[in-house]
């Protein structure tokens, strides 16, 4: 005999289809953060996580005050001419030039364990004394999810600070080689049932496609609108069309009723910790 569903858990049938909106990289610039705040206003964006050691962090949180804000732990500084450092300032968070590595390879291979774990908490207790009411963790290029070790210590955070995670879906669970799936349930943490990346895919039609395929459960499906211009287009020199695509699709005048028409209701992780911190 299994228990309830995690609809169910929330107050919800079996069969409801609930969907997670998230925008990453709020703060990472000021043209992400008012792409993510227009996703918002346009009432399609339900979450968004916060870059913290970014020097548009703030910014974002100005421009998106009221909306649901997770922490999006980083220890990348992918943009060639663009780069933050930690918050701790660990030799071993940083590369050569002083930042944080471009890749999460360069991540596994340098950083202590012990100044990652150091390095995420002061991330998220910034977030906190900064008054965002954190709903959820998740990780910038999947750095604390891809390598079981960084993996142990997201599930370790996310039980300390009590919220709930995001998690890869079963078929990555599967390429990836570890239970962490398991690992998170055995932790008392909650994550959405399934699992949507849209990044470098034509992002309209993979959404469109995604609603007309919801499955019953909670869905989370992530993009990383930045708006179009000079500063994106000076930073971003590789990825920037992708960022575009992502803002439109979230702008898109038709995606509404095509939500309503795959009968979903939009949630954001909030309820998700809600729960998770009753049951505690």
């Amino acid at each position: 005999m299994t228990g309830p569903s995690l609809v169910e858990r929330l107050g919800y049938g079996s069969g409801e289809r609930l969907l997670i909106v998230n925008c990453d990289d709020l703060g990472s610039s000021e043209a992400a953060n008012r792409a993510t705040a227009e996703a918002f206003a346009f009432g399609i964006a339900t979450s968004a996580t916060l870059m913290v050691p970014c020097p548009w962090a703030l910014d974002g949180l100005e421009r998106c005050a009221g909306a649901d804000i997770g922490v999006h732990l980083t220890l990348t500084a992918e943009y060639p001419g663009y780069r933050w450092r930690s918050l701790t300032g660990a030799a071993s968070l940083h590369d050569d030039q002083g930042y944080m590595p471009t890749t999460a390879e360069a991540v596994w291979a340098q950083a202590r364990l012990e100044d990652v774990a150091a390095e995420c908490r002061a991330q998220i207790d910034q977030a906190l004394a900064w008054g965002v009411d954190v709903t959820h963790l998740d990780a910038h290029m999947g750095t604390m999810q891809i390598d079981p070790r960084y993996f142990a210590l997201f599930v370790e955070l996310a039980a300390d600070y009590d919220l709930p995670m995001r998690m890869f879906g079963v078929g990555a669970e599967r390429q990836l080689g570890f239970p962490g799936r398991a690992q998170a349930s055995a932790a008392g943490r909650l994550y959405p049932d399934h699992f949507v990346s849209l990044w470098g895919l034509p992002a309209r039609e993979v959404f469109a496609d995604s609603l007309a395929r919801l499955r019953p459960g909670v869905t989370e499906i992530y993009l990383h609108p930045v708006e179009d211009g000079p500063e994106l287009r000076g930073y971003d020199r590789t990825h920037a069309e992708i960022r575009i695509k992502d803002r439109a699709c979230l702008l898109d005048p038709t995606l509404k009723a095509q939500v309503e028409v795959a009968g979903a209701r939009l949630i954001s992780f909030r309820p998700l910790r809600d729960l998770q911190r009753q049951a505690a």
